[in-house]
């Protein structure tokens, strides 16, 4: 099941209550929240499945509800109950990503078929992702590329732990699972930690698993993704996101190779293979006091660097043209070609966003035209830096730095949006911040 714990949000007890009696008769955990403010608060604590909110309600709405998950789960469904007089709100809700919405009063019947909707668009979902990262670790006709993944095929064989660096949407995810794909691991499990995206609060729990009582909420023996990597490979995704607090637990169960769960005694031995990833400049996160150096070693026995698009030109026309197939497909529509002046159009922009923004690109080209050749006015290239925003002369983690306080002073420094715009979590944008008032001092940052 892709759904087993669900929140639920509503001011009104007695809609609180018969939801928790239709999900429970189905086996589903269920948390109740008076309003969105505390549902905000649990969404900080706990990891749900599913979301079914009330899109009014006291001090946070449903729509802040909504926001609030997306900015930490992109893919996380969300349900809003509306009342009939408010479905305009509600249409608008799914605009921003609802994933559906009830006009109360409703039937059981009604949520559960909207449940086992959301089940099948996760598992559409996970299967699409996958298949696109299986697919597009083989596109590769630069020679940077090419020999990257002759390296991979070398290194999947052993049991070495990689370090996976490169700028965000480079394809590091991808590389990883090439290397668990092509690894004597590959009929065991393959399990990822977005080290960024999980609470903080949660994230030891969510490596080492937690005892029955261990911490208030913790109502079951909980597995961790130690004990589910066993045997297989544990992709630590943005592994500098991790606590400082929480490193020497990491070094040790990685050294060791063992590890006691929250609140528990008794040690479990396991044996997994590591495949970390970073954005960041790690040498700047060691310095900054941000990362262990010994525990960056441990995880970097072979260490990788994944070039940026704009590093290697001859792939860029390649994958555009996979994604154009791609996304053809999965909306249904009709085969498109990429004429002269359109490739030559993607192979002179920068990509800032790497491989991830030209799939992005591709795919809304594929949504908003009907044209069977895609000419340069259909690519929606309108993040292209400004002639006037030079980054001549500049490092890049001086350009890292300047576009990302550029951002936040556009949007007036909000972080949530901030992020969203660069395609990185809040947790990551609020480390960044943070590592640069440690290294330029005087410099000052508004209070999140």
């Amino acid at each position: 099941m892709y759904i087993q714990k669900i929140l639920v949000a509503d001011d009104e007890p007695l809609m609180r209550t018969f939801l928790k009696e239709v999900l429970s008769r189905k086996k589903f955990s269920v948390f109740l929240a008076e309003d969105g403010k505390k549902a905000i608060a649990l969404l900080e604590k706990e990891s749900f499945d599913l979301i079914i909110s009330d899109i009014k309600m006291p001090e946070k709405t449903g729509i802040d509800v909504l926001e609030f998950a997306k900015n930490i789960y992109p893919h996380l469904p969300v349900i809003l109950m509306t009342a009939f007089g408010s479905v305009e709100n509600a249409v608008e809700a799914m605009k921003k990503g609802a994933f559906n919405y009830l006009i109360k009063p409703f039937s059981p019947e009604s949520i559960e078929t909207l449940i086992q909707k959301a089940e099948e668009m996760l598992a559409v979902s996970a299967e699409n992702r996958y298949l696109k990262e299986k697919n597009t670790s083989l596109i590769a006709r630069s020679g940077q590329m090419k020999q990257l993944l002759a390296d991979v095929e070398k290194i999947a064989k052993s049991s070495a732990s990689v370090f996976i660096s490169g700028e965000s949407g480079t394809g590091k995810e991808v590389i990883a699972q090439a290397l668990h794909n092509l690894s004597l691991r590959s009929k065991k499990s393959f399990i990822k930690v977005n080290c960024a995206a999980i609470p903080e609060a949660l994230l030891e729990s969510e490596f080492f698993g937690h005892e029955k009582g261990s911490f208030t909420g913790a109502n079951l023996r909980k597995e961790g993704r130690f004990e589910l990597a066993d045997g297989g490979t544990l992709l630590l995704d943005e592994v500098t996101e991790i606590p400082i607090a929480l490193q020497p637990k990491l070094l040790r169960a990685i050294q060791e190779e063992e590890f006691e769960r929250v609140g528990g005694t008794q040690s479990l031995s396991v044996d997994i293979r590591f495949i970390s990833t970073s954005n960041r400049d790690i040498k700047q996160a060691i310095a900054s006091g941000l990362f262990r150096e010994d525990l960056y070693y441990r995880l970097s026995v072979v260490p990788i660097h994944v070039p940026p698009l704009r590093e290697r030109p001859e792939d860029i026309v390649a994958l555009a043209h996979y994604f154009l197939d791609h996304f053809c497909k999965e909306n249904h529509k009709p085969k498109k070609s990429l004429s002269p002046d359109a490739e030559q159009k993607l192979v002179r922009y920068s990509w800032p966003g790497n491989v991830r923004e030209l799939a992005n690109i591709i795919e809304r080209t594929v949504v908003m035209d009907f044209s069977s050749l895609v000419t340069p006015s259909h690519l929606y290239l309108d993040l292209a830096p400004s002639p006037s925003c030079s980054f001549s002369g500049l490092s890049l983690a001086a350009m890292e730095k300047r576009l990302i306080l550029e951002t936040l002073q556009k949007e007036k420094h909000n972080r949530s949006k901030t992020a969203k715009i660069l395609g990185i979590s809040v947790r990551t944008l609020h480390n960044k911040l943070k590592e640069y008032a440690l290294t330029s001092q005087g410099e000052l940052f508004p209070a999140p």
